[in-house]
């Protein structure tokens, strides 16, 4: 009888999981890019590599994938965080601080791309409108997990150029919606291409329903429902409702007869304006690396290399002229943004690949007969040998961009100061208590920007309505602190009221931001001994500043000159942190002998 597995796709399951525990740390150690490398493992070990190889060899179909239709069910779990996390990614006020970089340079780039690549479709591969509509739409899009890494690397993200591609891409991330609806219309018109600028239009007007569904159904179901459970701080209900929110409004969208894929970015999107965003990307975090990886290597899988000796100088052809088309768009929009012309290259160049979002669109188009197999099949090997050639190309543009660092950057450093004031430079504000929203009462009065963190469901719900920067979140995570840019903060101020909360948050943030000014405030004169000892540079007992400010009181009350009280107060402070200090000297010498 024949054996009956109770878990389906387990051996695919077990096989993967081991891949992944082996390739994220080897590819982190060697730098290598986490979609090339997965890209790279699924085209060796999948029906097209060395699985064609299982029915011959048996041992072989242990570790290959030799039907890829036993994970594609698995994979479209990654396609749809992968579409929940570019949805978080693009929060209104993100959008708004680089509109004109994202709605102007951004614009302009999907549009006259997707009019190039669309018109060479037509003339050079014959197709019809709708099929090139689609090609030129889905390949005017770029990595933006390839150009963000590779921006990360060389510690560029923040540079003029940088933010320049960010705008771009998040952009790009942003068409999704129009591109999706587009192509369930387009494919439901069963290939005709006569009729297309109408289906265009009823396609804009679906799109306007989904956002619409995104404020009306999701305002009113999903953040309260957050709001509601998130005050108990349990990160399994948390996780939860993060798991509810994606698929159910997945479930929503494909029962208005859209894709799934479309309704996990719209959970993303609502979920990017609400005060759970951070605390959202760090539980997703975990699983959005893995889940992308199986997603990416399967798309490996469905590569089949040897189409490179059967058809070398076609998709050569393909390769360059996608990476020539979008450059000859992408260079002069950065130009009049304000770059230097070195610098509009090397954006050019960097930007010229296809997007991991082809592989989603092209799989849709394909499956609904918008796009031959055996030209989708090749399209999709072409976006995957962009990808692997824009390291090389990012290093070609890298050495013309540095050329040009001695013309004026005055425009593009007026972005980086105007446009990214709000998001780095900015104080951390650790709980929202009194304390913490009388200091950040004090920023606000001076100009000084914050970003404020509380565990207070409640109080973060009615704090951030009403405009305020504070978000939901336990500030002594690193993480968080890594996603708002602590290592730029001009300080970070503990003002939780928890002891052991306070002492934790102050090793976790001295350990991976050493440099950075840290200031405490204490419950007492012990636990201040022991925050100074951590690490914190300054430390404020709330007992000793009571006692200190009633002592005042009553010796001006006494008839001392108010001067003189003074003076008395701030030798009292002076000498507690005088022996703060020679405590925590003469513990480190201790450790030392």
């Amino acid at each position: 009888m024949q054996e009956q597995h109770a878990f389906p796709f387990l051996r695919e399951i077990l096989l993967f999981l081991a891949l992944a525990g082996i390739l994220i740390p080897l590819l982190q150690r060697l730098r290598i890019n986490q979609v090339l490398g997965f890209l790279a493992v699924g085209a060796l070990l999948g029906p097209f590599g060395l699985g064609r190889m299982a029915q011959d060899f048996a041992p072989l179909g242990l570790f290959t994938f030799p039907n890829n239709d036993n994970v594609a069910m698995l994979a479209e779990l990654g396609v749809l965080f992968l579409m929940f996390m570019i949805g978080l990614e693009l929060s209104a006020a993100r959008l708004w601080a680089m509109r004109r970089w994202v709605f102007g340079t951004g614009s302009a780039q999907v549009v006259l791309c997707a009019a190039l690549i669309g018109g060479a479709a037509c003339l050079l591969l014959d197709q019809r409108l709708d099929a090139a509509l689609v090609l030129g739409l889905v390949l005017s899009l770029s990595s933006t997990a390839v150009v963000m890494q590779l921006l990360a690397e060389s510690q560029r993200t923040a540079s003029p150029l940088g933010q320049a591609a960010f705008a771009v891409l998040m952009l790009q991330d942003l068409a999704v919606v129009p591109i999706l609806i587009l192509i369930g219309a387009l494919g439901k018109n069963d290939g005709g291409g006569s009729n297309v600028a109408l289906i265009a239009l009823l396609a804009m007007a679906k799109a306007a329903v989904a956002i619409a569904l995104i404020y009306l159904v999701g305002g009113k179901v999903v953040h309260p429902l957050f709001r509601a459970f998130a005050r108990h701080r349990q990160p399994d209900v948390f996780m939860a409702l993060i798991l509810l929110s994606t698929f159910g409004i997945a479930a929503l969208s494909h029962l208005a007869g859209l894709s799934m894929a479309l309704g996990a970015l719209i959970a993303g999107l609502l979920l990017a304006e609400t005060e759970f965003k951070h605390e959202v990307e760090l539980m997703v975090e975990p699983f959005k690396g893995l889940l992308m990886g199986l997603f990416f290597m399967t798309v490996g899988m469905g590569m089949d290399a040897l189409q490179v000796l059967h058809a070398p100088l076609w998709l050569a052809c393909a390769v360059l002229g996608l990476v020539l088309l979008k450059g000859l768009v992408v260079a002069p929009l950065l130009r009049l943004g304000g770059l230097p012309w070195g610098r509009a290259l090397e954006g050019a160049l960097l930007l010229g690949q296809g997007g991991e979002f082809a592989f989603i669109v092209i799989g849709y188009a394909t499956a609904s007969k918008l796009l031959d197999g055996a030209l989708g099949a090749r399209v999709m090997l072409a976006v995957g040998l962009s990808l692997f050639i824009t390291p090389l190309l990012a290093r070609i543009g890298h050495a013309i961009g540095e050329r040009s660092t001695a013309e004026p950057q005055g425009a593009a450093a007026r972005l980086a100061d105007n446009e990214l004031e709000a998001a780095r430079g900015r104080v951390i504000i650790a709980g929202f208590g009194r304390v913490g929203q009388q200091l950040a009462k004090l920023l606000a009065a001076q100009g000084i920007p914050y970003v404020a963190f509380e565990n207070d469901a409640k109080l973060v719900s009615k704090l951030h309505a009403d405009g305020v920067p504070v978000f939901f979140g336990n500030a002594a995570r690193p993480e968080l602190l890594r996603r708002v840019h602590a290592d730029e903060a001009p300080a970070i101020v503990l003002t939780m009221d928890h002891p052991a909360s306070a002492l934790q948050a102050v090793r976790g943030i001295r350990r991976e931001f050493p440099h950075v000014q840290l200031y405490a405030r204490s419950r007492d004169e012990k636990h201040a001994r022991a925050l100074k000892r951590a690490g914190a540079n300054v430390v404020v007992p709330e007992t000793l500043e009571a006692s200190l400010q009633l002592s005042a009181f009553v010796l001006e009350g006494m008839g001392l000159d108010e001067r003189m009280v003074d003076d008395i107060v701030d030798r009292e402070r002076d000498a507690f942190a005088a022996a703060l200090d020679d405590a925590r000297s003469r513990e480190r010498d201790e450790r030392d002998v």
